[in-house]
């Protein structure tokens, strides 16, 4: 590598490093992207430009160009017309491209590296990283496909009979046999087909069971797995750019996923070995039935409510994604503001369907990032608050997590809602959440139920507030 190239993926390294940084606040999330993107783009330039120019044919430089130019184009029409309720979704896709990505290249550099010459036998370290890059990236391909197609409705939750027992069986057959190709130094193209297809079935089978409030987790892991896959593509290739990138996103997605399995009371032994929603099967049936009298409020009501308020605490779910009513909450809470009312808003690490869905939604509105709370801050505030408006979220506030050990989501941390001396809680119906569980929370004597699609509920509740 000459001095040039060097220097310039060191300063595109830096930037990932430095935009990974400022990924970590909503405030400077977007500084982060571009800084990484432009660090990116400098990357792709170098190589392009100083990588053995010379010895590349000019219609691959061709190809490579249009490739990035088609790749660009569709990357912009789809970031901007995707609207933030299907942001999960899009991540979902793009990890499934990045794994696509890493199985092709592994795919082309066993070619490359064994199956040119029936005598040309690859390294075992070079056939692993082969065969590494080919069954993640696989697993990631199509378990992220599978993802999105969860998240857009398109796709039902499938429970085979004792699917976590096929699943992981099918994981150990996986590994043992890629082990026995790196042994046996194969140079046969269709032994790399048939795990190829057997680490798709496996990215299939591995999502598809997945339902309730676990979606969070599976996509911290595809995305880590994306990262991995692509240090693996950067170990073939030598190529520091690929490798550093990768490490960063995989152990940052390693960490989320930790934070994730914390948040929803889950191992991580839990998430790699098929165990998600296994409380769910196991308490099927089972849970303690929630019953009551509902008590449904006014806008005119809850306005009234709120006004006379010291404190106000607002928690959104996706349900205030799907409405997408975030401006309409942003200006609430300005009204409520300009009456000496104390608001902020309580974000739970699982609410919406991604690690940090209601932060960016909010960003969006122009909410202040300091009104954001997260749950271990804003539980212990509870107790002296007046009012929780609870917008569109659901299992989250859920008592029964601390309370009924029969219940799915038992143990799992949730906001302390119930602690508050009045709750308004919007939804459009009565119907259960992403979890599949009744809310007990909606029957407590202090709750009020504010029925209605999210936009329209917060609208007329600013006007009544613009009346008082």
């Amino acid at each position: 590598m000459n001095l040039e190239l060097s220097l310039i993926y060191l300063v595109s390294t830096l930037t990932f490093v430095f935009g990974l940084k400022f990924l970590g606040h909503p405030e400077t999330a977007k500084k982060g992207n571009l800084i990484s993107g432009a660090g990116m783009g400098l990357a792709i330039l170098g190589t392009l430009l100083f990588h053995g120019i010379d010895k590349v044919p000019t219609m691959n430089y061709i190809l490579i160009g249009s490739a990035l130019l088609i790749g660009t184009i569709l990357g912009w029409i789809m970031a901007m017309k995707v609207a933030m309720t299907k942001m999960p979704e899009l991540v979902s896709l793009f990890n499934g491209f990045g794994g696509g990505s890493a199985l092709l290249i592994g795919i082309v550099e066993f070619g490359n590296n064994v199956g040119v010459e029936d005598t040309k036998k690859a390294s075992s370290a070079i056939l692993a990283t082969i065969l590494s890059a080919i069954v993640i990236g696989s697993i990631t391909f199509t378990g992220s496909l599978v993802a999105w197609a969860k998240l857009n409705g398109s796709m039902k939750d499938l429970r085979l009979p004792k699917y976590n027992l096929i699943n992981n069986v099918l994981f150990i057959t996986l590994v043992a046999f890629s082990a026995y190709i790196v042994m046996m130094n194969t140079d046969s193209m269709m032994l790399i087909y048939i795990i190829l297809i057997a680490s798709l079935i496996y990215g299939y089978l591995f999502v598809a069971p997945i339902g309730g409030a676990d979606m969070p987790v599976v996509i911290s892991l595809l995305n880590s797995l994306t990262g991995i896959a692509a240090a693996i593509t950067g170990v073939l290739y030598g190529n520091m750019v690929m490798i550093v990138g990768g490490i960063l996103v995989g152990s940052a997605g390693f960490i989320l996923t930790f934070v994730m399995c914390t948040a929803m009371n889950r191992s991580l032994s839990n998430v790699i070995f098929g165990a998600f929603s296994a409380s769910s099967d196991a308490f099927a049936g089972t849970a303690t039935k929630v019953g009551g009298t509902i008590k449904k409020t006014t806008a005119s009501d809850a306005a009234v409510m709120m006004n006379y308020a010291s404190k106000v605490v607002i928690v959104p779910g996706y349900g205030l994604a799907v409405a997408q009513a975030q401006h309409a909450i942003h200006e609430l809470e300005e009204q409520l503001t300009k009456k000496g009312v104390d608001v902020c808003y309580a974000i739970h690490p699982v609410a919406g369907r991604m690690p940090g869905h209601m932060n960016v939604l909010l960003a969006e509105s122009n909410v202040d990032y300091g009104k954001l709370i997260e749950m271990d801050h804003i539980n212990p505030q509870f107790a002296n608050t007046d009012v929780v408006l609870i917008v569109g979220a659901n299992d989250v506030v859920n008592p029964a997590a601390n309370n009924d050990p029969s219940s799915p989501i038992y143990g799992m941390p949730i906001l302390d809602v119930e602690n508050a001396k009045y709750i308004i809680v919007n939804k459009r119906s009565m119907n259960a959440g992403y979890a599949g569980i009744e809310n007990e929370l909606f029957f407590n004597q202090k709750t009020s139920m504010l029925f209605g699609d999210a936009k329209e509920a917060l609208t007329k509740l600013v006007a009544e507030l613009k009346n008082i």
